[in-house]
């Protein structure tokens, strides 16, 4: 959680929120969270509105 809070500049319980949402894809391993770097990049790309695709 906090190594994604960084790179999406949030605090982890924004993180914590997306998560319970189902808006940012996970699963539970343990007592921690994990999530495939590439649902975060894509979350954050159609998060921009107007942002041109690279």
């Amino acid at each position: 959680m906090a190594e994604v809070a960084t790179v999406m500049r949030v605090s982890k319980m924004t993180v914590y929120r997306l998560v319970h949402s189902g808006a940012l894809p996970a699963i539970r391993v343990g007592r921690s969270f994990r999530m495939p770097e590439r649902a975060v990049h894509d979350y954050l790309k159609e998060s921009y509105s107007g942002a041109p695709a690279r």
